[in-house]
Order: structure tokens, then C-alpha cells, then sequence
């Protein structure tokens, strides 16, 4: 049921109270308080795991397992990052007479948290992307008090996870409304709209996201809103991996688009072939030889369904696989008629579709990714004799995503510390940010510099004795 308003209220009001004593809170505290979460979400994994596959759909192992594994990997993670101190970016300039600019003060810089976080949990990762996901992992991380914004897709799972990642906190010492959970689209409204959040996170669909961005940059102080949206994730193949194994890219290439029941946000949506690739018997047979799959719930089931149709009618598009509603469908057409069509060709189609697009040359292959819109992902898949000859694609595919792919596949997305999950809208709302990996903290801190303050009113990065021992740039240097 949806919370209601006095409750909600409570949440909010609960949350900003906590906010100055977590700003207050040093790295190895808060790195305590994300082993205890962790360490309670392992334990409780017995019940959660077959709870998320009951309302998801998701089978228990290995995917349901392997996830909540992810889930409490990154809340560790996160504890190393507080652990290194190198994310406060501490930077002091002492004062200098003879600098070249004039005289410089003695000013200082590094991050605080942004305050209270609002993050809507996403549908297709009940754990990673939920409630306990990597957006609550790197606010908390940062300091900051989470609202979580459950998804309606897993409502009993969103409540036990939420109760057992409360408690965990305040069992640590936590302040109370540190973190809370709350259900339904109007409170998640009324409280991105609520000025006593400061910023907000989202995972899911386009038109979803972009009318929460769109709130959130039009209140009357306007707040960062970190959404990723929409992807396809195109996979350029050259002639000579064709030559060299094309049978293992075009098996390679269904696993991918079909893992999961394509409920990826990195599934390759397009596979760019170059005409005469006579890979078309081995596509077919490799998705018809992937089971159908229930999807996540009946508004994402019907969605594909009317998509693929949609797909099927544009002009120039033949069918390779289709069967059962759920099945992999994979569709191909040729580069000119894909110019040519509708852009529902170009747009992500949520499921276990994908469409194969051949070209005639790098000319034409060129002309098509200047058509696409940006998403998450780029992969090619190439030799290292065609070096040369893969160059000139780069900055088309650079323009495309925020991670490139050399022969490999997108919905591999581990969580580390160069790990980039972002790229130019309509993939994010913030590209030059990240929701996976360690810099995803960076979302919800804010800088600040200190000029000529007294060392004993600095914040403990910045003291001259730098008591936490901290990776610092000082006077220029590290």
C-alpha cells in the first residue's frame, strides 16, 4: 500500500534531522555500518532469495544468489572506498606571497555530502538495483540519509530488505532516519518535490525518468537528479572476426541479448553485420534454442509484446526467430532501409529482442552510428589486424557510450574501481557520472572550499596534521 502522507512525512522529516549528525560521522564509521548491512543481508538470504524469485520471476540460482552476492560485495566495496579516503579529493594550498597570481590565502578543499538522498529502486535487479543496490550503497557511503522509493514490481521483498537494512544501521549505531523505505508513484512525487531532499537517483524506463528529472530540475531549488534510462548498446562487428569466428560471435551475441529474458539495461540491442556475414542459420538456431521466459511482471510482458510487434511492421525488417509471446525474438534488416524507418528501430526495446542491422561498408556503417542515440554501451567485436581499419570508428562509438567493449559482451557490468555505467542522455540524465562502481559516491558529495580558517575549525581532511592520513594534494603536490 501506499505510504501515507503523515508517515511520509515522518520519513522526510526523519531523514533531515539525520543529516548534519551523518555529516558529522568519520569514513570508518559509516564503513561499519555498510559491513553490518552486508553481513545482514547475507544472513537473511536464505528468506530473500526465494521471496525475489516468488515476485520477479527470476530463477533462485544461479541469478537471484549471484545478485544479492553483488549486492553485499559493493556494500563492502563502498567501506573500502571510505577506508582509502582518496574519494574526498583533500586538496591544500597553504598561503604563498609570491604566487603568480598575486598573493595566495591559505585555502583548502574537499567534499561533503549533498544530504538527504531519494533513490527509486529499479525493477529488473530486486537486490543490486534496489533497495540495498549500488545507489544506496554510495549514499550512505557518501553520508548521506537514504529515502528509498521501492519498485511495485517486488513490494514484500522492498519491505523485508528495507527492515532488516534499517535495523542493521541502527543495530551499528546509525542516527535514526538514516534510512527508511517508502511505497507508491504519488509519495515518491510528493517527495522528490519535498525541499528537504537534496538529490535523487533512478533506474528504469525513459518516459518514467525523464518526468522525474524533469520535477526535480523545476523546483523551486533544484536538486541533481542521477537517472539512467534507456540503452541499446550496439555491437559493431568487422569482416575479418566474421572470417576468423563468426559462429562464436553470433552465439556469444544471443547469449547476451537473451540473458536474463533481455532485462538488462546493457542488453546489445543492435548487431551491426557486414553484408553477406552468412551467420543467419546460426542466429536463428541459437535463439530458438533459448527458452522462453516469464518477465518481470504483466505492464513489462505487454510492453514487449506490443514493441516487438511494432518492430516487426517497420519496412525492410525480416524475421529471423520469433515463437512463443516471451521467446527471443531477433529481426534483421539492411543499413539503408534501418536509416530509412521509423525510429522505434533505434529505440530499446525491453526484453529478449534484437535486431540485426547489415552494412556494405565503413562508409555506410559510419553513417548509421551517427544516427543512433547515445546509450550505456559500445562494443566491437574485431582483430588485431584490422586495427587500422577499427579507428575510424572510435569516435563514433565514443560518442555513443560511456563504456567500449573489445571483444566482449555489454551485460557484464562488474562492480571495481574503473568501472564506468553512465553515458550522454538518453542513457543517463548525468553523463558525467556513474552508477556502478567506486565513483558512484561522487554523486552525492558536494565540494567545498576553506579559506584562511583556523586549523582547529578545519574539517579533519584538511587539518595540517592530517589526522586520518589521507592521500592529499598539497601545494600542488600528491
Amino acid at each position: 500500500m501506499d505510504t501515507e502522507k503523515t508517515e511520509l512525512d515522518r520519513i522526510l522529516a526523519a531523514a533531515a534531522q539525520a543529516a548534519p549528525q551523518l555529516a558529522e560521522t568519520t569514513p570508518a564509521q559509516r564503513a561499519r555500518w555498510l559491513a553490518a548491512v552486508a553481513d545482514a543481508l547475507d544472513a537473511a538470504g536464505p528468506e530473500l532469495v526465494p521471496l525475489a524469485a516468488r515476485e520477479t520471476h527470476l530463477p533462485e540460482a544461479p541469478r537471484l544468489k549471484g545478485e544479492l552476492a553483488r549486492t553485499t560485495f559493493q556494500l563492502r566495496l563502498f567501506g573500502e572506498v571510505l577506508r582509502d579516503g582518496a574519494f574526498l579529493g583533500a586538496t591544500v594550498d597553504h598561503a604563498d606571497p609570491d604566487w603568480p597570481m598575486g598573493p595566495r590565502p591559505d585555502i583548502r578543499r574537499t567534499v561533503v555530502p549533498i544530504g538527504p538522498t531519494l533513490v527509486f529502486a529499479a525493477s529488473n535487479f530486486p537486490f543490486a538495483f534496489s533497495v540495498a543496490g549500488g545507489d544506496t550503497a554510495s549514499a550512505l557511503a557518501a553520508g548521506c540519509p537514504v529515502v528509498l522509493k521501492a519498485h511495485p514490481g517486488h513490494p514484500e521483498l522492498s519491505e523485508k530488505t528495507g527492515r532488516i537494512v534499517r535495523e542493521a544501521l541502527l543495530a551499528a549505531g546509525a542516527p535514526e532516519g538514516t534510512f527508511d523505505v517508502i511505497f507508491g508513484v504519488e509519495p515518491g512525487v510528493t517527495a522528490l518535490k519535498d525541499p528537504r531532499i537534496s538529490a535523487a537517483s533512478f533506474t528504469g524506463s525513459v518516459p518514467g525518468g525523464r518526468a522525474l528529472f524533469d520535477i526535480a530540475v523545476s523546483r523551486p531549488t533544484p536538486i541533481p537528479f542521477y537517472g539512467e534510462l534507456g540503452s541499446v548498446n550496439p555491437v559493431v562487428v568487422t569482416p575479418g572476426a566474421v572470417r576468423e569466428r563468426g559462429e562464436q560471435v553470433a552465439k556469444g551475441y544471443v547469449g547476451s541479448f537473451t540473458l536474463g529474458g533481455g532485462q538488462f539495461c546493457t542488453k546489445p540491442g543492435l548487431l551491426f553485420l557486414p553484408e553477406g556475414h552468412g551467420l543467419e542459420g546460426t542466429l536463428t538456431e541459437a535463439a530458438q534454442a533459448v527458452a522462453a521466459q516469464t518477465l518481470l511482471n504483466e505492464r513489462i510482458g505487454e510492453s514487449y509484446q506490443s514493441g516487438v510487434a511494432r518492430l516487426k511492421e517497420q519496412a525492410g525488417v525480416t524475421v529471423l526467430a520469433a515463437g512463443d509471446p516471451f521467446a527471443p525474438t531477433l529481426l534483421t534488416v539492411k543499413a539503408g532501409d534501418f536509416l530509412k524507418a521509423d525510429e522505434v528501430l533505434r529505440n530499446e526495446c525491453f526484453g529478449p529482442s534484437s535486431i540485426v542491422v547489415t552494412y556494405s561498408g565503413q562508409d555506410e556503417l559510419l553513417r548509421v552510428l551517427g544516427e543512433l542515440e547515445p546509450g550505456l554501451t559500445a562494443t566491437l567485436q574485431a582483430e588485431e589486424s584490422e586495427v587500422e581499419d577499427v579507428r575510424p570508428l572510435l569516435p563514433a562509438l565514443t560518442r555513443l557510450a560511456g563504456r567500449l567493449l573489445w571483444n566482449d559482451w555489454p551485460t557484464g557490468v562488474t562492480v571495481s574501481w574503473a568501472q564506468q555505467h553512465g553515458g550522454p542522455y538518453p542513457a543517463t540524465t548525468a553523463p558525467t557520472t556513474t552508477s556502478v562502481g567506486t565513483a558512484a559516491i561522487e554523486r552525492f558529495l558536494r565540494p567545498v572550499a576553506w579559506q584562511g580558517f583556523p586549523d582547529a575549525l578545519l574539517p579533519p581532511p584538511l587539518q595540517e596534521a592530517n589526522p586520518w592520513q589521507l592521500p592529499r594534494r598539497v601545494d600542488g603536490r600528491r
